[in-house]
C-alpha cells in the first residue's frame, strides 16, 4: 500500500487484540490487490445497550487506481444475533475483500482483452508521473494522452521513468479508456545514439518539458 492505512476509533477502546486483527485483515486485502492507493477504516460504537444486533459499526473505504472507490461496511441490525466487535470487523473486511476480488478480476480480464486487441507497438513520451500512486500518463506523437500503471512498465523500470522519457508501448482499451501496457524505455526525446544522426524519438509538436 502506497499510503499507510488510516484507522479511526470512535467511542471504542483500542486494544492490542483489535489492532492485531485489523492489521491482519489489511494484509489480506493487500494480498488480493498490491496497488491499493488508500485505505480508511472507521471503528465506532453507536449504541451502548442494543437489544440485539451489535453496538458497533465498521466502515472501510478503499481507493484503487485509476480511480475506483470501494466501501466495505458492517452494521448488524436488530434482527441479527448480537455480534461482538471482532465479528463486526471481520464482516466489514470480508465485504471489502469481496469487492476487491471482483474489481481485480475485472481489471485482469480487461488486461487480457487489451492484449487481444493490440494492433501495433506505439511510441510516446512520459508527460505526467505520480510515483506515490504508481501510475502516470504518456503522450503519443499524434498528441493522444494515455494512462499507464507502474505494473505495465517492463523490467520494473517505473522508478527510472522521468517526464520526457521516450517509450514504446502497446495500446489497448481499459475500463477507463485507452491504456498503455508492456511499456519499454527507449530514451529521452532528442537523444542520439553513438555516431548516428538519427533522433530516437521526436517530441510531439506541442511538447513542453
Amino acid at each position: 500500500m502506497k499510503v499507510p492505512p488510516e484507522i479511526t476509533y470512535r467511542n471504542v477502546e483500542k486494544t492490542d487484540a483489535i489492532d492485531t486483527l485489523v492489521n491482519e485483515k489489511i494484509a489480506k486485502l493487500e494480498q488480493v490487490c498490491s496497488y491499493i492507493s488508500s485505505c480508511h477504516i472507521a471503528i465506532e460504537k453507536i449504541n451502548d445497550r442494543p437489544r440485539s444486533g451489535s453496538p458497533y459499526r465498521v466502515r472501510i473505504d478503499i481507493t484503487v487506481p485509476p480511480g475506483h472507490e470501494l466501501v466495505g461496511e458492517s452494521n448488524p441490525t436488530e434482527d441479527t444475533q448480537y455480534e461482538p466487535l471482532n465479528a463486526v470487523i471481520r464482516d466489514a473486511f470480508n465485504a471489502a475483500r469481496q469487492q476487491l476480488v471482483k474489481l481485480t478480476q475485472r481489471q485482469h480480464e480487461s488486461d487480457k482483452s487489451v492484449s487481444r486487441e493490440i494492433d501495433r507497438e506505439t511510441t510516446a513520451l512520459v508527460t505526467k508521473l505520480f510515483r506515490d500512486r504508481g501510475y502516470g500518463f504518456l503522450k503519443t506523437l499524434d498528441g493522444q494522452e494515455i494512462y499507464f500503471h507502474s505494473n505495465s512498465v517492463l523490467h520494473d523500470d517505473f522508478e527510472r521513468l522521468e517526464v520526457g522519457t521516450g517509450v514504446h508501448f502497446f495500446l489497448g482499451q481499459g475500463e477507463e479508456g485507452p491504456q498503455a501496457s508492456t511499456i519499454k524505455i527507449i530514451d529521452k526525446p532528442g537523444v542520439r545514439v553513438g555516431k548516428s544522426e538519427q533522433t530516437l524519438i521526436e517530441p510531439p509538436l506541442d511538447w513542453k518539458e
